[in-house]
């Protein structure tokens, strides 16, 4: 029979911290491990793409106080 959320919850919290830790990074690097090799592949070209256009000035950016406060207006 499969365990329930809480379940599994509630024994995760029952572990000493180190543990806790453990179990936090395994389950967060899993939300990074990409679908397959062509997406991850396409990614990196983005970003590449990205990081030159900053640095040749073509896409000047935007701050990042300016990116925050965008983002609280948005969602209130």
């Amino acid at each position: 029979m499969a365990r329930t959320v809480e379940e599994l919850e509630a024994d995760a919290l029952d572990l000493s911290q180190e543990d806790r830790t453990r179990l936090f990074e395994r389950l967060l690097l899993s939300f990074d491990a990409p679908a397959d090799d062509e997406v991850a592949r396409a990614w990196a070209e983005e970003a590449l793409r990205r990081d030159e256009a900053m640095e040749s000035g073509e896409e000047p950016g935007v701050p990042a106080e300016e990116v925050f406060q965008r983002l609280r207006s948005t969602y209130r």
